[in-house]
């Protein structure tokens, strides 16, 4: 017998955070909902227009998403290799455990920057201020 489940949620790129919080600064995305298989490709051509440029600076926060698999996981390391190939940089919000576990698991706990709140200046939310190294940790903790 058919089951009836409801579509997935898709990931969706919050509209104004996925603007840079300055021109210098970084470029703050929150994603939304599901990163899956049905989801990825389409999250996976945004990411790479965001990543298009020199140097890119991103932020996304994952704190907003319900699920990741593998196929999500898969997107997340596509952006962090564009952004490394052209000079910038790219960092993971989340305070999940059960993220942190999946990184550790598939031996990505040390390949993204990872913290558990986004950080700036007097900790103004949806802005990332200048931050020094470790300031985010490592997927581990």
């Amino acid at each position: 017998m058919p089951e009836n489940h409801e579509p997935p949620a898709p990931a969706l790129l919050a509209g104004p955070a996925a603007a840079p919080a300055h021109e210098d600064g970084p470029t703050v995305v929150a994603l939304r909902g599901e990163i899956d298989l049905l989801t990825a490709p389409a999250l996976a051509a945004r990411l790479d227009a965001l990543t298009a440029r020199p140097r890119p600076d991103l932020v996304l926060d994952l704190r907003p998403t319900e699920f990741i698999d593998c196929a999500g996981l898969g997107v997340l390391c596509r952006a962090r290799n564009r952004v490394l190939t052209r000079g910038g940089r790219l960092r993971l919000v989340t305070d999940s455990a059960r993220f942190l576990r999946m990184l550790r698991v598939t031996g990505l706990a040390g390949v993204f920057e990872v913290g558990p709140r986004l950080r700036g200046p007097h900790g103004a939310p949806g802005r990332v201020g200048p931050v020094g190294p470790g300031a985010y940790g490592t997927g581990g903790s």
